[in-house]
């Protein structure tokens, strides 16, 4: 999946308006401007359509985190430059508060058979010998089962 996708998904699952999608910028302290949400949110083959980088999208994460838990004492965390599946599905999980049989049932929802283990083996610390990487497929059911969980319909 390409950011541009995932944050286009994220923004109908959670029927976020453009002034809520710069709130959510705004509260991992990048300011963001209605035209370039726009142009982020265009399909690929638009002539205006542009790239969504992984920082961008990391900060949108941060944002979101931010409004759904709140805000932590101290700064504001840093933005990764690079993102992977794993980072994408492990700030999802932070912001929405999942534990793993929430997230079990939400893959559930969207068809997808997954273990515990397979599931924890997602969060673990690259460098462990039973870390595997977040395929395309896994994060892109997750994020359909949170449209069907979370879309009001």
């Amino acid at each position: 999946m390409n950011n541009n996708d995932i944050i286009r998904r994220l923004r109908y699952t959670f029927d976020f308006n453009d002034d809520k999608m710069i709130q959510l910028f705004a509260l991992a302290d990048q300011q963001v401007t209605r035209a370039e949400i726009s142009n982020w949110m265009k399909k690929d083959d638009d002539p205006d359509f542009k790239e969504l980088y992984d920082k961008e999208l990391a900060v949108f994460l941060n944002g979101f985190i931010i409004d759904k838990r709140g805000k932590k004492d101290g700064q504001t965390p840093v933005a990764e430059k690079s993102l992977n599946n794993n980072i994408i599905f492990r700030k999802l999980k932070i912001a929405l508060n999942l534990q793993d049989d929430d997230i079990l049932d939400i893959l559930e929802l969207a068809d997808m058979r997954f273990g515990k283990h397979e599931l924890s083996a997602l969060f673990r610390n690259p460098d462990q010998s039973q870390f595997r990487p977040c395929k395309d497929q896994v994060l892109r059911n997750f994020i359909h089962g949170l449209q069907l969980k979370y879309r009001k319909e």
